[in-house]
């Protein structure tokens, strides 16, 4: 009887799991008809459109690959067998120079870190500038550290790996002979003729909106080094003050190098809402005079009546 009871029991308890099962099955549907009901018609159509397009997510992997595996098979065609030539395309002969170029770093102190973070993209677009340029130059970094060399570490981790320049902590009058530098500032009253490939010439690594003007003048002064300002006057005239920043100048020098030209180097770098205008020889403003002779030109002449104005 015992056995009995046993068997009787086990299968009431299975029909009671099964029951629960069902039950809890039911209660899910209906807790998904509620959700649904929640919804409305635009948000269970964009549930069932995301829905599609995760489904044919593999789908348009492999039609990605049919297409690209179309594009090389067509290139080779073009090419007659040599996809390889295609590609390649002609590069300039370049000829590295020996004018070296140095990045002054030393005014992290007086720095916002936003600032920082700004001289960072420039000193990247230096970098850049130079690795692609038909006239590479002879490239230094120093007294790197504090917040730019951090903003470095997080934001640009391959910055280590930098091929063809010179990161040094140390200042520049310890890196390069001092009679061989030349502080390039605005506020220098000797006007750069012509480049000397023999020089270093150094850029100062502020970006400050002109809360310390003058500084880098008076820091190349109590050094005792050279000092000259870019011939911008000469052949440029802007709307905005004649401060530039680091990868601007850095740019002029490179083009300079390329075309031996000031003007040219000016117009091909300078952006333009600097509203940078040609200067001619004379030192008149080239837009003004053409200006001028069309006024001229467009004068009435002094036996026409003119007319009255109220």
């Amino acid at each position: 009887m015992a056995d009995d009871s046993v068997k009787s029991e086990a299968p009431a308890q299975q029909e009671n799991e099964n029951g629960e099962k069902k039950s809890s099955q039911k209660a899910v549907i209906s807790n998904g008809e509620a959700e649904n009901q929640t919804l409305s018609k635009r948000q269970r159509k964009k549930l069932l459109k995301q829905q599609k397009w995760e489904d044919e997510r593999e789908l348009r992997k492999q039609r990605r690959k049919e297409r690209k595996q179309q594009r090389r098979l067509q290139r080779q065609d073009e090419e007659g067998g040599d996809s390889q030539s295609f590609r390649k395309r002609p590069r300039r002969e370049v000829t590295p120079s020996s004018l070296r170029m140095v990045v002054d770093c030393s005014f992290d102190d007086i720095m916002l870190i936003k600032d920082v973070r700004k001289l960072h993209k420039q000193i990247q677009r230096c970098y850049a500038e130079n690795r692609r340029a038909l006239h590479p130059v002879q490239f230094y970094l120093t007294s790197l550290g504090g917040q730019l060399k951090q903003s470095m570490d997080e934001k640009d981790k391959g910055w280590v790996n930098w091929k063809d320049i010179s990161i040094k902590t140390e200042h520049y009058s310890e890196v390069v002979a001092k009679e061989d530098l030349v502080y390039l500032t605005s506020d220098s009253p000797n006007v750069l003729e012509e480049l000397d490939q023999k020089k270093a010439y150094v850029i100062g690594g502020l970006v400050d909106h002109n809360h310390h003007k003058g500084i880098t003048f008076e820091r190349a002064k109590e050094l005792g080094i050279e000092h000259a300002q870019l011939p911008l006057s000469s052949f440029v005239r802007m709307n905005s003050r004649k401060v530039l920043a680091v990868n601007h100048v850095f740019e002029i020098i490179l083009a300079y190098l390329e075309k031996g030209s000031w003007q040219e180097a000016f117009f091909t770098v300078l952006p333009q809402r600097k509203g940078a205008v040609a200067v001619d020889q004379d030192g008149t403003n080239a837009q003004e005079k053409e200006e001028e002779d069309s006024d001229s030109d467009s004068e009435p002449d002094a036996t026409e009546p003119t007319e009255k104005r109220a």
